[in-house]
């Protein structure tokens, strides 16, 4: 599991590094929601980390652009991004403004 530079933290998460530590681990994390670069659709997907339990996301790690404590908490970290993005691009491409068209 890669993790985003610049990690967007919700609020509700509490120690970030020990939560970054465990999720690298795929460790089973009851109210952690993660904000994933997935290549196969080139877009951005909210995820329980259960769903990293399943083998193929070992084989295929997920790149980690921000943690929440809830999915409430992860739109809204969604919503951040896109902002940023029109703010600083005047585009919502999230991919191209996170990555700065490497890899969209």
């Amino acid at each position: 599991m890669k993790f985003y530079k610049n990690l967007y933290i919700g609020d509700t998460i509490r120690n970030p590094g020990k939560t970054r530590r465990k999720l690298k681990r795929y460790a089973k994390l009851q109210n952690v929601y993660v904000i994933a670069y997935m290549e196969e659709s080139g877009q951005l997907s909210i995820y329980h980390n259960l769903m990293f339990q399943q083998r193929y996301y070992r084989e295929h790690p997920p790149y980690v652009i921000g943690i929440a404590g809830s999915h409430d908490e992860a739109v809204e970290i969604v919503c951040r991004i896109a902002k940023e993005a029109v703010c600083k691009t005047g585009q919502a491409d999230l991919t191209a403004y996170l990555f700065g068209g490497a890899m969209s």
